[in-house]
């Protein structure tokens, strides 16, 4: 299934290999960065920014992991649990996003007033239940789907990189509460940008009222910096 939020790991990846100007990887060594992916890692991959889902707390590989950096301090305390050494640097990776792709490059103009007030982003588990014109597929392309989240004004649902990306952007989000997924891998995001306490809405009408969350606090220049450049020769 193309979730979009499943998709951007990859181009993010691709993008910073591309930009730091390397080359093949040098071994067989696999690289696991962005999502909720932690379970699907083996012994010997390289961690760099994923996190655990919470409707499991299968941590995969772990002990036998090359952690970077993880989502947030949940995921850490799991792996730190099961015998991994994990450094504290916290983010989802996708909060990156906006130094590779500003956001001018989905509006076509900088500073430009938004083409849409709200947009709304279900996680894909919930987009049956969610019905309208501000609504975002997020089955569409990665790019479709963030070009309407740059595009917009204010950003809300219940898709965790609905959420990412827009405060990537700088635009203002809320979370609304998913009917799917659990609260563990958003607690997880919040906690590892400086946010221990937040508000989730019930409703697009009350996450309009509310605005937006209390803007991300981290270190995007140590995210980055964990990158694991070493895997390439």
């Amino acid at each position: 299934m193309n979730n979009f939020g499943d998709l951007i790991g990859p181009l993010l990846v691709a993008r910073i290999v591309s930009e730091l100007g390397l080359t093949e990887p040098a071994d067989d060594r696999r690289l696991v960065a962005v999502g909720s992916i932690m379970k699907l890692t083996r012994p010997g991959d390289t961690v760099w920014g994923a996190g655990v889902n919470g409707k499991s707390k299968d941590t995969g590989g772990a002990p036998h992991l090359d952690v970077r950096s993880v989502r947030g301090p949940f995921t850490r305390d799991l792996l730190v649990g099961a015998g991994t050494a994990v450094p504290e640097i916290y983010g989802d990776p996708a909060l990156l996003w906006s130094r590779f792709w500003p956001r001018e490059h989905y509006t076509g103009s900088a500073g430009g007033a938004p083409q849409r007030e709200v947009a709304v982003v279900p996680n894909f588990h919930d987009r049956r239940r969610a019905r309208g014109p501000l609504v975002v597929d997020p089955l569409r392309l990665p790019h479709a789907v963030i070009s309407d989240i740059a595009s917009s004004a204010f950003v809300c649902g219940s898709s965790l990189h609905g959420i990412v990306i827009a405060e990537s952007f700088g635009i203002p989000a809320r979370l609304i509460r998913s009917h799917a997924e659990p609260a563990f891998k958003y607690d997880d995001y919040y906690s590892g940008t400086g946010r221990t306490s937040y508000t989730t809405a019930e409703t697009v009408e009350e996450a309009i009222s509310m605005g937006g969350e209390s803007p991300p606090d981290f270190d995007g220049d140590s995210l980055l910096a964990s990158f694991p450049r070493d895997l390439w020769p």
